[in-house]
C-alpha cells in the first residue's frame, strides 16, 4: 500500500477513536459541565452538536480520499 494511504487510514482511525470517545462522555454523563443534569434530550442535542462539530473533517477525509482516488487511477 502507498503511503497515502496508509496514512489516510491511520488519519480515520484517529477521527473515528475521537468521535467514538467523545460521543461516549456525551452519552453516559449524568451532570454536565455546568452542573445541569442530562436528560436524553439534552444528550440527543450534544451529540449533535458533536455531529457538527465532526462535519469538516469527514469532508476533508471524503477528499482526500477521491484525491487518492484519482492519483491511483492514472497509473
Amino acid at each position: 500500500m502507498k503511503k497515502r494511504w496508509v496514512f489516510w487510514w491511520i488519519c480515520n482511525i484517529f477521527w473515528m477513536a475521537i468521535f467514538v470517545i467523545g460521543a461516549a462522555v456525551v452519552w453516559l454523563r449524568d451532570v454536565d459541565g455546568a452542573g445541569v443534569a442530562q436528560t436524553p434530550e439534552l444528550k440527543l442535542i450534544a451529540f449533535i452538536v458533536l455531529l457538527i462539530a465532526f462535519i469538516l473533517p469527514f469532508m476533508i477525509q471524503v477528499v482526500w480520499l477521491i484525491v487518492n482516488l484519482k492519483m491511483g487511477s492514472n497509473k
